[in-house]
């Protein structure tokens, strides 16, 4: 199984895990966020960029700070995902 395909059933996993028949798109994007958090950061950046529609730099600035003070050691590299 590849790289997406795992995401994808991860995450369908845990929205099924909620029990509910129907969710908001809301908790769909964030559960997305968490699992992209957890995989990629770049994935994660472009995501929430686009999600919570960053109306300018200073947004992504902003995102990016957060992700480094809670993700140290991504700083100066980037999380490797093969994709096939």
């Amino acid at each position: 199984m590849n790289v997406i395909e795992e995401f994808i059933d991860d995450l369908e996993r845990d929205l099924r895990e909620l029990g509910e028949k129907e969710l908001p798109a809301s908790v769909v994007g964030e559960k997305t966020m968490i699992k992209l958090h957890e995989l990629d950061d770049v994935a994660y950046v472009r995501f929430a960029s686009v999600y919570r529609e960053f109306k300018d730099v200073n947004d992504f600035v902003s995102e990016l700070k957060s992700l480094l003070s809670t993700n140290p050691q991504a700083e100066g590299r980037g999380r490797k995902t093969e994709v096939r």
